[in-house]
């Protein structure tokens, strides 16, 4: 077989098994994005796999925020000021990551994935605020924390070069205690910014693969609609789906993590 047709079908599982997860549990799926590519497709490098998962996870956020805002699940004021708080924080996390060694920046990226993993083990209610708005009277409250995670999100989801769905959720949440599909709705406003942010910032240093783009986000596609299907059939165990996820996430993190020290020593 072909090297470049093995590459696609490779690409193309890839996009597929990250749709599935996406349209399964509703996000986390573009976590795995980057170990794809690298380890199981054979992107040589970091940067370039980076950059090309940046391109697919902003699509994917775009296509799934339509449903969300149709469904009336984005407080947009809180969204917006969000987005855009971490939009800078992208920027500079992303060139940031461009700047580092990519095998360290590997490292790294599997040890927020082991946290990621271990963060949604420990997920907990808490106390919901339905009605919270975005008004001249709870600015002096809301706008520093929309602002300060906003920042501080958007710099990590550059740096690594993910959505940051798992990262803009519970900053969303810690900020103005919306309830939970009001702040997955929300978020995905952040996350498709973020993800062209980090996207331009790197197609401008030539790391992104459009080819791959095409297939992976094809891939995605397929993958969500059967996710999407499986969904409702397995609606009562979502918790279980989402524990199982943590735990697959927290497997390659940590095979990343040791990749990682073996090629650096």
């Amino acid at each position: 077989m072909p090297a470049s047709l093995l590459t696609d079908g490779l690409t193309l599982f890839s996009g597929t098994l990250v749709g599935l997860v996406l349209g399964l549990i509703g996000g986390g799926g573009s976590v795995l994005a980057v170990p794809l590519l690298v380890y199981l497709v054979g992107v040589p490098s970091p940067h370039l796999a980076i950059g090309t998962s940046a391109v697919a996870v902003a699509v994917s956020a775009a296509a799934n925020l339509a449903g969300h805002a149709r469904a009336g699940h984005v407080k947009w004021p809180c969204a917006i000021v969000f987005t855009f708080a971490g939009v800078l924080g992208a920027t500079f996390g992303s060139t940031l990551g461009k700047a580092m060694d990519g095998q360290k920046l590997l490292l790294l990226f599997g040890a927020l994935m082991i946290a990621i993993a271990l963060a949604m083990f420990r997920r907990t209610g808490t106390g919901e605020d339905p009605a919270v708005r975005l008004s001249s009277t709870s600015a002096p409250v809301l706008l520093p924390r929309l602002i300060g995670m906003g920042v501080a999100v958007g710099t990590l989801s550059g740096f690594f070069g993910i959505g940051g769905g798992f990262l803009v959720v519970p900053g969303l949440l810690a900020a103005t205690r919306m309830p939970l599909i009001f702040a997955i709705g929300s978020s995905l406003v952040a996350v498709t910014a973020f993800g062209v942010t980090t996207a331009v910032n790197y197609a401008v240093s030539g790391f992104i693969d459009w080819r791959m783009v095409a297939v992976f986000i094809g891939g995605g596609v397929i993958g969500g609609l059967l996710g999407q299907r499986l969904a409702r059939h397995l609606a009562g165990r979502k918790g279980r789906l989402s524990r199982l996820f943590a735990l697959i996430v927290a497997m390659v993190g940590i095979y990343v993590v040791v990749r990682g020290v073996m090629t650096l020593a």
